[in-house]
């Protein structure tokens, strides 16, 4: 059952995607690529444009050894940070990612247009709601985001080399401190975070504000627009950190790359390094080692233990197209979980339902929260230019109500030219929770979030952006096109199902099962305090590996 405590004490009083128009969810639709023989021949048409396109994502990934020291499951932060660390300690690391391993070039265009998308964009899905309210709608492919349906909510997350880290919009915050304490309690010591982990986290990513030349620069005349506005309703707005590698941000401006960045694109990937995703620091690190090896195209849809102790993954290698390479079942001594919240705790959940992880507590699958998400649109707001860019510039925090609320400067999603919308993302310390369950009649792993779980995060950001719309004279939504002022039926962070403190340890050792381990969003007890997780996923992530390799269990 979800829990939802009273939100007036959630300290009451104290100082990716085309999200903007997304419709309420329906039902689950799993993590499974679709099988070949359910492709149209328009699919198999565009399959063959994919490949002429990007060719290297159809080569067969490296072979993983049917035993290894250790498996990691994910290349998104969390999993990233624990492969690098385990392979510099010495030990031999097979990663595990279902999704394909996107190449790099300045000038061609690998990934899908967040304009005119196709199946590069979507994992195994043929629609997707964009900013009008109306569907995109593409070929069944591997594409780069899934946006996985439950009841009464969606959820958006990376299906690739890098994980969350290819479709996210860069921005790296820590959570201010009392919030961080109220969320992690005495299980996390926010001291040691914030001297220790989280600048370490940051020298990775190389994590930095926007320069100025790029703010003052015309793809940005959304941000400047964006500031004034927050100001005239009494607001201060403070610089993000970002991942975004500004010199190839200049390079677009000056037509020395291939327009990404500069132009709204991030959902899907930025192919010429414009965003500084994981595929450029901690995983080629991590191969470095050479003890590190990435296996892309391997789907993991169960995990258990033997009787020998070892941990064993069924897995299938899948092509972008779907098609199923081989079946296979491997194992390992050491088992790290980063497929992130909902991977991480469907495997968890399903794995006690089936028995093939005997000790494993009622407190898995538990947790869960949205971080208090939403899709904030100003409309009849001139932006200052055209095209809007990705990276975002700036933030306010409203601690005034009874939920602590933030807004950050975001690009109008699915619109690359747009003159008259200004965006916002929204976070609010909500403590709505929910638990994943096992569904005999479904034989699949659900989301228990209730229809209404959204309400409280939805009514405290709209008193802060119709504060900010009323001191400038400008509509909040978009009233013709049917797209609301505040859109919170979905997340692009999804959090928790196997909370750090309960179902682990306070270091991410999962109780009752040695050498089992939690390193993504699922540790996180639904919320980073009004901040965005992936730094946070990274620095705790740091965190824990290191005390696991110094007690060495």
């Amino acid at each position: 059952m979800s829990a939802t405590p009273s939100r007036r004490t959630v300290i009451a009083g104290t100082g990716g995607a085309a999200a903007l128009g997304a419709l309420p969810a329906t039902a689950h639709a799993g993590p499974t690529p679709e099988r070949a023989g359910e492709l149209t021949l328009t699919d198999r048409l565009a399959h063959a444009k994919h490949r002429a396109a990007v060719p290297e994502i159809f080569r067969a990934p490296p072979r993983v050894r049917s035993h290894t020291d250790v498996i990691v499951i994910g290349t998104g932060f969390g999993g990233s940070v624990a492969a690098l660390r385990l392979g510099q300690a010495g030990a031999s690391v097979a990663m595990l990612e279902r999704g394909s391993r996107w190449p790099r070039d300045p000038w061609r265009r690998t990934h899908a247009s967040d304009t005119l998308a196709d199946g590069r964009a979507l994992w195994h899905k043929r629609t997707f709601m964009n900013l009008t309210n109306l569907p995109t709608v593409v070929d069944k492919f591997g594409g780069v985001l899934d946006d996985t349906e439950y009841e009464h909510l969606r959820v958006w997350r990376g299906a690739a080399v890098g994980g969350g880290s290819i479709v996210f919009t860069g921005v790296l915050l820590e959570p201010p401190k009392r919030y961080f304490e109220h969320v992690f309690g005495s299980t996390v010591n926010q001291r040691e975070m914030h001297a220790r982990w989280y600048p370490k986290a940051r020298r990775m990513l190389r994590a930095s504000p926007m320069p100025r030349d790029v703010y003052r620069s015309a793809p940005f005349g959304h941000s400047r627009r964006w500031d004034a506005h927050v100001r005239r309703a009494g607001f201060t707005p403070q610089p993000l950190d970002g991942i975004w590698d500004w010199d190839v941000v200049r390079d677009e401006l000056a037509w020395r790359s291939r327009r990404s960045a500069t132009i709204g694109e991030s959902n899907y990937g930025n192919a010429n390094g414009a965003k500084y995703d994981l595929t450029l620091n901690y995983l080629p690190a991590a191969e470095a080692t050479g003890r590190v090896t990435v296996h892309h195209g391997h789907v993991v849809d169960r995990i258990g233990q033997d009787r020998r102790g070892r941990y064993t993954v069924d897995l299938r290698v899948v092509d972008p197209t779907g098609e199923t390479r081989e079946t296979r079942t491997v194992t390992c001594d050491r088992l790290v979980l980063g497929a992130g919240s909902i991977g991480t705790s469907e495997l968890l959940v399903r794995a006690r339902h089936e028995g093939t992880l005997r000790h494993l507590d009622d407190s898995v699958g538990e947790g869960f929260g949205t971080n208090g998400d939403g899709a904030l649109v100003q409309f009849l707001a001139p932006s200052g230019g055209l095209s809007q860019a990705s990276p975002s510039a700036s933030t306010i925090l409203d601690a005034s109500g009874d939920l602590p609320a933030r807004m950050e400067n975001w690009y109008a999603l699915g619109l690359q030219v747009n003159a008259t919308v200004i965006g916002s993302l929204g976070m609010v310390m909500d403590p709505a929770r929910a638990s994943f369950q096992y569904r005999t009649d479904r034989d699949d792993v659900v989301l228990d979030w209730p229809a209404d779980g959204n309400a409280a995060a939805e009514a405290a950001l709209r008193a802060m952006h119709d504060k900010v719309a009323e001191a400038n004279g400008v509509v909040t939504g978009m009233p013709l096109l049917g797209v609301p002022d505040v859109a919170t039926s979905f997340t692009a962070h999804p959090l928790g199902g196997a909370v750090i403190g309960e179902a682990t340890d306070a270091h991410g050792r999962v109780k009752g099962h040695r050498g089992l381990y939690v390193m993504d969003g699922a540790g996180i007890p639904g919320s980073t305090g009004t901040a965005n997780p992936s730094l946070t996923i990274t620095a705790l992530a740091e965190r824990n590996i290191a005390r696991i390799i110094a007690d060495g269990r």
